[in-house]
């Protein structure tokens, strides 16, 4: 195994690329055609499943049993619920996000006809009217509406731009890169998980690193809505890797630096060997990297296993400060990931045709079952 040097130009370019280009969850075609012209570039052969998430291959000395490494392009979003009668929208969040984070955001509408721009506000939102009441008025989903930039003041009005209950809302990721390194800006999760995974492959194939088995790069389409990885993997992939955010939050191990391994989540502990063995290679090749427990999350991982997938998986993420929300991480960590997945790609497979290794150093096979 070798550790490759990563592009990181090509990755921070590869992440802006995918932060501006709008993937609520349901609404995901024009982020998929971006990830698949990355793919024609990097020459690496795949294909769409009948839903619509990626699944790439690099081959490998063996087909089967083979891995897949996992990264979600879809993002949080908003859908119409109802058009107002002042001209506005009511909306309903698309994944799990609180409207505080919400409040004055700008997004992009999508009608049936074209697009328009707007902004999320607050039912009382001029400090010249309502002063005090601002502060003091409730918070939450039915308090926000979105206001469309076009001559909209009532239902009819709507009605004639071509505005329909269902629409989706396109949240802008108003990204920014500091030169301290750090990257701020919504859908961090997981689009910068997406431009890891692009580095790695990038730089597999830019030195010709040769592969044990077959890898599986796969983008899943709807993991914020619980669904991810559920019906893209095939039936001979027998350890899968996610790569998404962890959250550097009080009480939480996480950090924005190196490569945080999640122990466990919500649906419980990822597998022990799998997981020890990112741990033995960050080891081996003085990867930067820290473990923790999320209590409260759930990823591509779970949604595979609870589909009912016989397949191990563990989960590498990124350390996120304000996840869900304005979200910021660091390129120390994206940098330090893209390596950790590179040599993943190379090492020994955990099960093979005649042999299944109990620890990451074992050496007594165990006929599999």
């Amino acid at each position: 195994m070798k550790l490759p040097t990563i592009n990181t130009a090509y990755l921070a370019r590869t992440l802006l690329k995918l932060l501006h280009t709008p993937s609520p969850s349901g609404y995901t075609d024009r982020v998929v055609h971006l990830v698949c012209e990355e793919l024609e570039r990097l020459e690496v052969p795949f294909e769409l499943t009948r839903r619509g998430a990626i699944r790439a291959t690099l081959t490998g000395e063996v087909s089967q049993p083979d891995r897949a490494i996992v990264a979600h392009v879809d993002t949080l979003g908003a859908m119409v619920k109802a058009l107002k009668d002042n001209g506005r929208l009511q909306l309903v969040p698309v994944g799990h996000w609180n409207a505080r984070f919400a409040e004055g955001a700008r997004g992009t509408l999508f009608t049936d006809t074209g697009q328009c721009r707007g902004t999320i506000l607050p039912l009382k939102a001029s400090g010249h009217t309502f002063a005090p009441e601002i502060d003091n008025q409730p918070g939450g989903w039915d308090y926000v509406e979105f206001r469309i930039d076009a001559k909209v003041q009532t239902i009819p009005d709507l009605l004639r731009f071509g505005v329909h209950v269902g629409d989706f809302i396109a949240i802008d990721s108003a990204p920014e890169i500091t030169d301290t390194g750090f990257i701020n800006a919504r859908h961090l999760d997981d689009k910068a998980g997406t431009a890891v995974l692009l580095a790695a492959m990038e730089a597999v194939r830019r030195e010709g690193l040769a592969l044990p088995v077959d890898c599986h790069p796969l983008f899943t389409i709807s993991e914020e809505v619980g669904f991810g990885a559920s019906a893209a993997l095939q039936q001979d992939v027998a350890e899968m890797l996610t790569i998404d955010n962890g959250t550097t939050a009080p009480g939480q191990n996480s950090s924005e630096f190196g490569v945080t391994i999640a122990m466990a989540d919500e649906v419980g502990p990822f597998d022990y060997h799998l997981t020890h063995r990112m741990i033995q290679l960050c080891q081996e090749f003085a990867i930067p990297h820290q473990r923790d427990v999320f209590k409260y999350y759930r990823s591509d991982s779970a949604a595979a296993l609870t589909a009912g997938n016989d397949v191990r998986t563990a989960l590498i993420t990124f350390g996120i400060d304000a996840s869900h929300g304005y979200e910021r991480i660091h390129f120390d960590a994206l940098e330090s990931l893209a390596q950790l997945v590179s040599v993943y790609m190379q090492a020994p497979p955990l099960f093979s045709r005649d042999r299944f290794e109990m620890g990451p150093r074992a050496g007594f096979p165990i006929q599999p079952g």
